[in-house]
């Protein structure tokens, strides 16, 4: 069962503490961030019809709003973090849905901001970017004026800005259902003996080699999202609804057009996307047909796509061990950043460890610019937890490096390159622990874990991106979400990625109702994208000398002050190209004709039979 919050050791939560002792002090400086009573900051209405006048007044409104804009989000992440932890708190949620209110009144106050700045002329307007007042907000001003077309009225912008909090009830009322609401019960092993079935649990038992757990546990947690397939649709569709909306409003040709314009990246990409995976879909069928013909099965069902090839190296390793592996895997990228992550994981209490009631499920980095990263995790001492704690550290030394380096305006780095670091770092871990096994069969093991790694972040999510254009383009010809075209569209899909040789079973098709990155308009793609980049770069640094790494170390440090497909290249991969799709593709080929010679070598193509030994692989230190 799920331990309460207040069983889990001190030391295994992260130090939300660091940003404010408690809530009655984070309560003190939220009263502090504004008025009470609208405009909450005067200071910046002040200005409304003044931005025209000179650089210096503009200069002055973008550091106001910024000061503000930062304040808000130390605030906001404390109340996030202190809700994640146990999203049924009462005060906590309270402090959440305050902070989240309040930074919507901001959006409201400074949605006059960006229409004012583009209602002046060209002529103007190139006077202020050429300005060496506005010097460091040059590319921030440059990024407006190219949404120049897009935006509206002052009066229409501030309509929208109020509208936003209403276009969240989708997300925020799907997030509260599949997080808090639901209750999975018990399930069945092939003993008969009773499992608990959480959110983090299910990914536990997909990997069990009792494949009568597998298939309750699959069928169980997906019936579930069965029972509630109308509200669940209905919840999709006002989202996918809130960001028609918004592409409308600004006359966007899609919705597609309107997630990637503002970040530069050209539809094409993602279409180029989908199209490259279709072209080499034959090789994901390789991998699948040989995963059948080792497990011995006449059927091949989605519940079996996760459980190891070879159960003799499950390896697992403690929270601690995965820990010091994964700072020993940052080698390449040099001392500085191993010992600023081992300060993080080891000594500042970046992550909050394990799973607790009520605990939002899955992993994820947060944190500020004037805060220290911040990761959730629900760990379980399995490989792929170290891998997803690789992942999120990736994740958070790409924030540290780009708060270190940038100013607040740059101080983050947009969704596209998000899944860049976080890949990245996994890579370097799986050429370490390679370079560490010791036989065959832990070299099978992994190998089967990069092939998973492949297959669910470039395939698996490619799968998902284009289910999202659906619905977005069922949407745009004002067709109706429903259950049995979602399910439809989702059952053909599958069974164009899995090929013949699995079967779709009737809960696989409603899984699109548990997939909460369908809520985040267009994200899904950059995973797919990310890899690729990432295993490009990571071949790169590793095979190169100190200019390829000083190269990518500037890319972490450069949040958002270039746009993303440039900053890229900068690193050394283009993502304009299809290649480093392709790239990536050809090695999740060579991977599956690696792991067919070693499993043949081995005579390993018999189902597997008996109790699995934990297998081990330490790291330094």
């Amino acid at each position: 069962m799920a331990k309460e919050r207040s069983a889990i050791s001190k030391k295994d939560q992260w130090n939300v503490e660091s940003l404010f002792p408690n809530l009655k002090t984070w309560q003190m400086a939220f009263d502090k961030a504004q008025r009470p009573s609208k405009p909450r900051w005067p200071e910046l209405s002040y200005f409304k019809g003044l931005i025209s006048e000179d650089p210096e007044t503009l200069k002055t409104v973008l550091d106001l709003s910024f000061a503000v804009d930062r304040l808000l989000s130390a605030l906001y992440t404390y109340a996030h973090l202190r809700h994640d932890e146990d999203i049924t708190h009462d005060e906590h949620k309270i402090a959440y849905n305050r902070i989240s209110a309040l930074i919507h009144d901001f959006q409201e106050e400074t949605a006059w901001i960006e229409p004012e700045l583009l209602a002046l002329s060209q002529k103007k307007l190139d006077t202020f970017l050429a300005s060496p007042i506005l010097k460091e907000y040059r590319f921030h001003l440059q990024k407006i004026i190219r949404v120049k077309k897009h935006m509206l009225t002052p009066d229409k912008e501030e309509l929208l800005a109020q509208s936003a909090k209403a276009l969240q009830v989708g997300h925020k009322a799907f997030s509260a259902i599949n997080d808090a609401d639901f209750k999975f019960g018990e399930v069945l092993d092939g003993k008969r003996k009773k499992h608990e079935l959480t959110h983090a649990q299910y990914g536990l038992y997909l990997r069990d080699q009792d494949r009568t757990l597998r298939e309750n546990a699959f069928k169980a947690y997906h019936g579930k999202y069965m029972e509630y397939e109308n509200t669940l649709s209905e919840l999709l569709s006002g989202q996918v609804q809130s960001h028609l909306f918004n592409a409308k409003a600004r006359k966007y040709s899609s919705c597609l057009e309107a997630a990637l314009f503002v970040k530069n990246i050209d539809t094409e990409v993602y279409h180029a996307l989908i199209k490259a995976v279709h072209e080499k879909i034959d090789v994901l069928h390789k991998y699948i047909n040989l995963r059948k013909r080792v497990m011995g099965l006449d059927q091949l069902h989605l519940y079996d796509m996760y459980v190891p090839l070879i159960k003799e190296a499950d390896i697992r390793l403690s929270y601690e061990e995965a820990e010091s592996i994964i700072i020993e895997s940052t080698a390449p990228l040099g001392k500085e950043y191993q010992n600023l992550l081992k300060q993080g994981l080891k000594n500042d209490r970046w992550v909050d460890r394990y799973e607790n009631k009520n605990k939002r499920s899955g992993a994820y980095s947060s944190g500020s610019y004037d805060t220290m990263p911040y990761i959730l995790m629900n760990y379980k001492e399995q490989i792929k937890d170290v891998f997803t704690l690789a992942h999120e550290a990736g994740h958070s030394m790409h924030s540290l490096h780009t708060y270190k380096h940038q100013p607040y305006q740059y101080g983050n780095y947009p969704i596209f390159l998000a899944e860049v670091a976080s890949t990245f770092n996994e890579e370097l871990l799986m050429q370490l622990l390679l370079k560490k096994a010791k036989t065959d069969d832990e070299r099978i093991y992994l190998i089967n874990q990069k092939i998973e790694d492949i297959r669910g972040t470039l395939f698996r999510q490619t799968m998902f991106a284009e289910f999202e254009l659906f619905i977005h383009e069922m949407a745009e010809k004002d067709i109706p979400l429903t259950p049995k075209l979602l399910k439809d569209k989702y059952r053909q899909l599958n069974e164009m990625y899995f090929g013949r040789n699995v079967i779709i079973d009737e809960e696989a098709v409603i899984e699109w109702a548990r997939i909460p990155h369908f809520y985040y308009n267009f994200y899904v793609f950059q995973y797919a994208t990310g890899i690729s980049a990432a295993l490009a770069l990571a071949d790169r640094v590793v095979k190169g000398g100190a200019k390829e790494r000083e190269e990518y170390l500037a890319f972490l440090k450069g949040g958002s002050s270039e746009y993303p497909i440039e900053m890229l290249k900068k690193a050394g991969v283009d993502m304009r190209s299809p290649n480093p799709v392709k790239a990536a593709i050809q090695k999740f080929s060579d991977l599956v004709d690696q792991l067919d010679v070693l499993l043949q070598s081995k005579g390993k193509t018999e189902k597997a039979k008996g109790a699995s030994p934990k297998g081990k692989i330490k790291a330094k230190g």
